[in-house]
Formats: structure tokens, sequence, C-alpha cells
């Protein structure tokens, strides 16, 4: 099956990119990487790679691992624009997240909104992790004039997680982990008919994450054909799902 990813140039998170593409691809599946520009080679965010503070705080050796693989791909090299994808052709749609400054350039786009409008009306699986949903949460139906997730239950960066993170790195790097002046779980949940039934936070988390092996500490929301995650913490249950979603849809 083949499904699609849109990405900024720069800036995207390591883990919520690279753990879903390997997963997918290890099962056989095709994933089609997108940028504003076709053809425009990306990168994740730099300090997730080297460490966001003092060599600390960034992606895990594993994930790190998925991406240099991810970078040698074809994938990688020749990405698609997102005007140009025809998104019929597709099966599925991830919205991976990332909060350094690049990720504005995906988060803002009325023309990846619009591509995500049409992929949703094709009633297919929908996947988004972190910073993702925000681009769920702003895109509107065009046959309705309602938000994509007004009726849908949906989990996303928890503004505890969001706080601490800024918190504890601002003295150095000032609004790095503050993207918008607004808390992602705050336009979330405003973007839903009914928040407090909606909306799922998951357990109060900020060091241990999920991994291939045990998804003890992940956390994830499914409803329908949507799935939603938190952070980087969740890709790997985030993926296993969103499988068995793709998997689902083939069988009718």
């Amino acid at each position: 099956m083949r499904v699609w990813m849109p990405v900024p140039d720069r800036d995207f998170d390591v883990t919520e990119v690279a753990v879903p593409w390997h997963m997918l691809t290890e099962a056989g599946h095709e994933v089609v990487l997108a940028t504003e520009r076709p053809g425009t080679r990306p990168a994740a965010d730099p300090r997730l790679l080297d460490g966001v503070v003092f060599g600390r705080l960034g992606a895990a050796p594993e994930a790190k691992d998925r991406y240099e693989r991810l970078t040698r791909s074809a994938a990688f090299e020749h990405p698609v624009g997102w005007e140009d994808t025809d998104v019929a052709a597709f099966d599925g749609l991830l919205l991976p997240g990332g909060h350094a400054p690049g990720m504005r350039q995906y988060l803002d786009s009325v023309v990846l909104r619009e591509q995500v409008a049409r992929f949703w009306a094709l009633d297919r699986p929908v996947g988004a992790i972190c910073h993702g949903v925000l681009v769920l949460a702003r895109t509107l139906d065009p046959a309705t004039g309602r938000g994509l997730l007004a009726d849908r239950r949906t989990t996303c960066l928890p503004k505890h997680m969001e706080r601490t993170a800024y918190w504890t790195t601002a003295w150095r790097l000032g609004r790095y982990y503050r993207t918008y002046p607004a808390y992602v779980e705050d336009e979330v949940r405003g973007a839903l008919a009914d928040p407090a039934s909606q909306f799922a936070r998951g357990p109060r988390v900020l060091t241990r994450r999920g991994t291939e092996d045990d998804d003890t500490h992940a956390f994830v929301v499914e409803d329908g054909r949507y799935l939603s995650a938190r952070w980087p913490g969740d890709a790997y249950l985030f993926a296993r799902r969103f499988l068995a979603l793709l998997a689902r849809h083939a069988a009718g």
C-alpha cells in the first residue's frame, strides 16, 4: 500500500518521521515523502540529532539510525510536492510533528490543508502525531465548513509536556520549544465540539518512551480511521496501530 507523508523543508521531528517510515517499509508498504516544492531534499531538526542541550534531550540512538537510513532512500532524495500530489493515489496519510521554527512552513500551509481535506474525504486511514495534529485541527471540511476534528476523539502534544520542555530550556534556547504563542493542546481542544469528552491527554509522562519492543509508556487514540499520538515516545505504538488501520482498510 502507498502512504503519503508530507514534511516541511526542515525541522521536522526525527523520530516521528523515521520510525513510521521504517516500520511501514519493513512491512512492505511504500512511504512517499512530500515537501512544499517537488524535489526539495528535507532535513530533520538538527538539535534532535546532536542533542538539544549539552548533547541531551535529542532523539534516541535507534531513531537516529532509522533516520540515517531514511536519508539514503529514494523517497528522501526525490520527494513529491504537496500541491502536485494526487492524494487519491494513496491508501493512507501520515502527518508527523516537530516544534522548531521550520515547522511553520508545514503547519501554516493553506495548500497542504486543502490536500489534507481532499484525502480526509476519501475515508482512508489518517494518522497524526504531536504537532501534526494541528494540521487537522486547522483544516475545514469544504463540504460542511466544520473542522475535520470537530466530532473526533483525539490526542496531541499535551500542555504539560510542551510547558515543561520550554521552561527547562528557555534559559539557553529561548522559544525553541514554543512553536506558537498558544499551546498545541489548547488549539486542538478549541477545534473540538466537546473537548471534555473528545480530548484524551493520556498518562502523565515526561521522559519515559515506548520502544519497538515495549509499548508500556506509549499512548495513542484511535477513532475509526483516524489515529493520533502525543510525542516521539509514542512513535512505535503509533506506527504499529497505523499498520493495523491499513490492514483493515485493505480488507475492506
